[in-house]
């Protein structure tokens, strides 16, 4: 305000006008005055002091994944300006307040407009409040009567005096009431429409729009007509912003709304992140996963369709990976998160369980980067005992001599104490760690020879990101479950025996690949496990796109007999992968620079092509690492060269030695089996590998303290069963040993026990039956017999 003295023509006049402009500014001083002791003495309330926002868990495409309330129990989601659709911000400030932009938050044309519609009509027809003075009512509510409209009038001009319009209008996208429990647009978008606010089509904005104005009236889900009238209403308000066609396409689109109910996809998933936002120091409202919507709905619906199988207490866990970005795509910590019989909130992704034989596929690898082993290395499927302890294969058989592909795909138990025996418990824990998988021990315990068979806890979340390395080229990856998480990866083992074990659990092995159409290429890499007791069962499995890890068991470790790896996890596991997009692979894939294929020899382990054919009685195609070939193990339990010369008869055939034998004598080289293997070998392998029987006039040297000897029946003998049900028995002894003696009949373990108890044998079929007996030293005897009725 400026004073323009060539006005006043006289002192009197102008002293006047001065009077009359220090009242003014007196005045307006006053005035601000009093506004200014008034926000002091009734300071404006803090936005959201006392209503934070309830915390949403999102999955990868801004779908909630669950939520979790205020204290009050109400649905407020945080959300931005520039994060709503902008059909919704031009409905709301055209239909609710045109002047929004301009006013100093009262809008005086509109405050007279509803007094005179008071005074005319005798009710209220109109508030007559702008954006800002509904907002003055959210967050400091007053009473419906002219001193609370005054208070109102009041707390909207502090509004606008402490805030930006945009600010302003933030806040009323973010409290407005929508119904129930429901404040504010976001909340109200994916809670009636299922979708975020930033995809709001026109007439869902209308929708939302009008919906505060009688929320509980006005709600979709309950009243979808009176909904639909009051929406209609803004629409046709819209006609001068909106093309002809857009509000054609909105008056006919209907009024549909889903259920109101808290969102629960990947619920343990929500509370893990729900547990770290609380510890994190920038706590957030809005977190975001890596969760993919369809792939987390596939894998719980099929949890839940195999759950309701199972008996009550077993529950069932699975997470999903993506092997290019380490991304979590689906998780899921339990079958049915509603049963609380089946311990539905324990998260079983995070627990420490045992693995069973699932970390054998580690072993195999680690010991061909060593140098131990190839894919065919030799190795003994046979009673043993390593320094007292004495594993079993999970069927209670066992199979002789195998190669490290059978080993693994059958998963047997002694063929792999044996590798771990030459690579080292300490050894092979603290490669796992190096390649970011940490095994659990008991207190005070250390790693033993049973951390192969799950004597060692491991969380289904850290197999998951182990296993990835037989798709990565042998290096491992931390998943990740939040976008901003950081690309954490291990090597756990070289890219050539990621190669080599991949393709033995995906095909079987250089020799089945070779066999086109034999039906064993799967398109998946898995492995199964078994803990003692059948307390839990795995799979975990690779293809070229995912990782994927399924636990069944009860979290309580209460057994489950009968539940293993392959008869409940495994069959899971391939029907994730199946129904995944590109969860299969097509055909192979080719091997890596450094692996090659090689003939070798059995039983020394090397290259065929080194050997004469005398010492290489069996020939198996293998893969190698940087072409080398080790030898087969030294034998266990006898110290000797893995190639013996002998001398054989040239008339009888029979083994003799110059100090026992004045006959003509033809000189024999051979190949070495293990001890172990030798009770075994078959027939005709036995005749090729092995020197014949000791002529007689040695034997007696030779093999006095060599033979054991099975007495009760004798070799070739014939049982003739009667026609009745009794059936015939034998009771069968050992001679010439003290250690301890197992008993086979026709390749199957039927006992083991002191070299001084007797073995019945039942022969309940008729047929031919061999039996063989050997003892913890090597030794042993057999012998052919056959039941005729």
């Amino acid at each position: 305000m400026t004073l323009n003295l060539k006005k006043y023509t006289n002192f009197t006049s102008l002293r006047k006008a001065l009077l009359s402009y220090k009242k003014t500014w007196a005045a307006i001083a006053i005035v601000a005055l009093i506004f200014i002791i008034a926000d002091l003495c009734f300071p404006l309330p803090k936005p959201g002091r006392d209503s934070p926002y309830a915390m949403v868990v999102l999955a990868r495409d801004g779908t909630p994944l669950r939520a979790f309330p205020d204290k009050d129990h109400i649905w407020r989601h945080a959300i931005s300006l520039q994060e709503v659709s902008p059909y919704y911000v031009d409905t709301l400030t055209q239909y609710e307040d045109r002047a929004f932009w301009w006013h100093p938050g009262v809008n005086p044309f509109a405050l007279m407009r509803a007094g005179w519609q008071w005074l005319h009509n005798g009710k209220i027809i109109s508030g007559g409040s702008t954006i800002t003075m509904q907002v003055a009512r959210i967050i400091d509510p007053t009473p419906h009567t002219i001193r609370g409209k005054l208070r109102q009038i009041a707390r909207a001009l502090q509004l606008e005096a402490h805030y930006s319009k945009k600010e302003i209008l933030t806040l009323y996208l973010n409290y407005a009431p929508m119904g129930g429990v429901l404040e504010g647009v976001e909340a109200a978008s994916r809670a009636y429409l299922g979708k975020p606010s930033n995809r709001l089509t026109h007439a869902e904005a209308a929708l939302l729009t009008v919906l505060p104005q009688l929320p509980s009236v006005l709600r979709p889900d309950r009243y979808p007509q009176r909904a639909q009238l009051a929406r209609d209403k803004v629409i046709r308000r819209m006609e001068d912003r909106w093309s002809k066609a857009d509000v054609a396409d909105a008056l006919s689109e209907p009024v549909t709304a889903q259920v109101v109910r808290e969102p629960l996809l990947a619920p343990l998933l929500a509370l893990r992140m729900k547990q770290q936002n609380k510890r994190s120091k920038t706590q957030q409202a809005v977190i975001q996963t890596t969760v993919d919507t369809a792939a987390q709905q596939t894998v719980e619906t099929l949890l839940a369709d195999r759950i309701r199988q199972l008996p009550p207490h077993v529950s069932m866990a699975a997470m999903v990976m993506d092997n290019a970005s380490f991304e979590v795509l689906a998780y899921a910590g339990s079958a049915d998160f509603s049963d609380r019989e089946r311990f539905s909130d324990v998260d079983m992704v995070r627990a420490a369980r045992s693995p069973g034989s699932a970390l054998k596929p580690f072993l195999y690898g680690f010991a061909m980067d060593e140098g131990l082993i190839h894919s065919e290395s030799l190795l003994s499927d046979t009673p043993q005992s390593f320094s007292g302890y004495q594993p079993g294969n999970f069927q209670q058989n066992f199979h002789g001599p195998v190669s490290v592909s059978e080993a693994l795909v059958k998963s047997l138990n002694v063929p792999a104490v044996e590798v771990l025996e030459q690579l080292g418990s300490a050894t092979f824990v603290s490669m796992l760690r190096r390649g970011g998988l940490k095994l659990e021990f008991p207190r005070g315990a250390t790693p033993n020879l049973s951390v192969i068979l799950g004597g060692a806890g491991a969380r289904l979340e850290d197999m998951v990101g182990a296993y990835s390395a037989f798709a990565r080229k042998g290096m491992a990856a931390v998943p990740r479950l939040t976008p901003d998480a950081p690309r954490k990866e291990q090597r756990m083992m070289s890219e050539g025996a990621a190669f080599i074990v991949r393709d033995i659990l995906e095909t079987g092995g250089p020799v089945a690949r070779a066999v086109e159409g034999n039906g064993t290429y799967r398109g998946i890499a898995w492995k199964t496990g078994t803990s003692f007791g059948f307390r839990d069962a795995w799979a975990v499995g690779v293809s070229n796109r995912y990782t994927i890890g399924v636990w069944v068991g009860r979290p309580d470790g209460t057994p489950n007999p009968g539940f293993f790896g392959a008869n409940v996890a495994a069959p899971l596991l391939v029907d994730i992968f199946t129904a995944l997009p590109d969860g299969r692979n097509l055909s192979p894939n080719p091997p890596p620079a450094t692996v090659s294929q090689e003939k070798i020899c059995w039983p020394l382990g090397t290259r065929a092509s080194e050997q004469p054919e005398r010492l290489c009685p069996l020939q198996r195609t293998a893969w190698v690492l940087h072409g080398a070939t080790p030898p087969t193990f030294a034998d266990r339990l006898k110290t000797s060269s893995p190639v013996f010369t002998y001398y054989v008869d040239t008339q009888t055939g029979l083994r003799v030695a110059p100090e026992c034998s004045k006959q003509a004598s033809e000189q024999r080289q051979a190949a070495r089996w293990p001890s172990a293997l030798e009770p075994w070998l078959d027939a005709g392998l036995r005749k090729v590998a092995l020197p014949p029987a000791w002529a007689p006039a040695c034997a007696a040297i030779y093999n006095a303290d060599e033979i054991i000897k099975i007495v009760g029946l004798s070799d070739g003998e014939i049982l003739h069963r009667a026609n009745s049900r009794d059936v015939p028995k034998a009771r069968l002894e050992i001679r010439g040993s003290q250690a301890e003696v197992s008993w086979m009949v026709n390749g199957k373990l039927v006992a083991s026990k002191p070299a001084t108890a007797s073995q019945v044998i039942e022969f309940a079929e008729a047929g031919r039956y061999d039996i063989t007996a050997f003892d913890s030293f090597g030794r042993y005897d057999r012998i052919s017999i056959s039941v005729t009725r």
